[in-house]
């Protein structure tokens, strides 16, 4: 009996050891350890490890070639770096300061892909998680939660295309002890993402929060979707329960998001203090979400004042697919001459999307079609897509 009650009071002091480490916290590797001069060191327990490296966007890009069904694509790919080892810890130290910027990473130990332990910051892109890290200073302090005033998101749920389905709102700071109308910038992830994309990896919270407070920015409703509408929400948030993300969803570039898309206008005008009309409302999007505002805006000219293209998925239409993509030049041809106030493109020199979108501005400058255009180092990326939405805030609602 005494043995079976020490054995008892035993595992109760293990449990209880457990969850004081979890409360007081039990790390004791510092990973990432970012120096007074921003050069970062990254660190793991992998005793047994013959290999270890990190990988992530803070290191040079190397070429990769990749397979999209039967064709071959030459990608930029995140650069790797190799860890040294002493007594089980592995650690690697940038030769350089890394610049300002928020970063994305993750261990490959002996080939296997596992996020920082002693991180607990982690974001999601569709199925992948990787650690992250933050190095303020310039334009990445937009991307910083400061001392600004700070707006409110929220994640509603509606009904767009006859399924009840969450958007997520930023409303700006004040806009709870106002009684005034605020314009609405409409902004649509890329394929894979979801609601919670352009917050997450985008920063839009803190970018919005940041730009205003600095006068830089007009106060304003954003408005993120889901732009795969056979989905309900972001995974984990459906009935579905715990389904694994994917990229392969039905449904995503063959019109019916962008033909319902005035649910979400309809129910935001509804809910919120809007300035309900073509003057309050902007739309853009990265990759597939600039595909969909593309056309959401070529087939609705008289509802979206300031449209944004950001890396956008262009030249993969099949106008036999919905009559959303039909008569593309003439509806371009209404959109223009109702006068929109800005149509701005942005894109990376080494994005795979480059060349799409050169034959686009091509055909708009062939027929005399102003816009705005802004070309970055790098790929299909999100350091691209935040400092195209930095950019193309502050000309919104002027």
């Amino acid at each position: 009996m005494k043995k079976a009650l020490f054995t008892v009071i035993a595992l109760l002091a293990t449990t209880l050891t457990f969850a004081q480490q979890a409360l007081f916290g039990g790390a004791s590797i510092v990973s990432p350890e970012i120096h007074p001069d921003n050069t970062v060191t990254f660190r793991v327990v992998a005793p047994k490890a013959v290999v270890v490296q990190v990988t992530g966007d803070f290191l040079p890009t190397q070429k990769q070639t990749v397979k999209f069904g039967d064709n071959e694509m030459e990608i930029e790919a995140t650069g790797v770096a190799d860890l040294t080892e002493k007594d089980g810890v592995w650690e690697y130290t940038t030769p350089v300061p890394v610049a300002p910027e928020f970063y994305t990473y993750h261990f490959l130990i002996d080939g296997q892909r596992v996020i920082d332990m002693n991180n607990v910051y982690v974001n999601r892109d569709v199925s992948t998680l990787s650690s992250i890290l933050l190095i303020g200073g310039g334009r990445s302090d937009l991307y910083k939660i400061n001392a600004v005033p700070h707006g409110t998101v929220a994640k509603r749920w509606y009904t767009q295309d006859g399924m009840s389905r969450r958007v997520s709102v930023y409303t700006p700071a004040g806009y709870e002890t106002s009684n005034k109308r605020y314009p609405v910038f409409y902004l649509l992830h890329g394929m894979g993402g979801d609601e919670e994309a352009w917050l997450t990896q985008g920063r839009t919270a803190q970018i919005l929060d940041n730009l205003i407070a600095q006068g830089k920015a007009e106060p304003m409703i954003v408005v993120m979707t889901n732009g795969n509408i056979s989905q309900e929400a972001a995974p984990g948030e459906t009935s579905a329960g715990f389904v694994a993300p994917s990229m392969n969803l039905p449904k995503t570039m063959e019109g019916s998001f962008e033909s319902s898309f005035m649910d979400v206008v309809k129910f935001i005008d509804a809910n919120y203090r809007t300035i309900n009309k073509k003057q309050g409302r902007a739309i853009a999007g990265l990759s597939m979400g600039g595909f969909h505002s593309k056309f959401i805006s070529l087939n609705n000219p008289d509802t979206f004042n300031y449209i944004g293209l950001f890396s956008a998925a262009l030249g993969v239409t099949d106008p036999s697919v919905s009559p959303i993509y039909t008569n593309e030049d003439a509806k371009l041809k209404t959109q223009f001459s109702k006068s929109p106030a800005l149509y701005w493109i942005g894109i990376g020199k080494t994005d795979f999307l480059y060349a799409a979108n050169k034959a686009y501005r091509e055909k708009l400058d062939g027929l005399g079609y102003k816009y705005q255009y802004m070309e970055t180092d790098g790929g299909h990326i999100w350091r691209n897509w935040r400092i195209y939405l930095t950019e193309f805030t502050p000309l919104l609602f002027k």
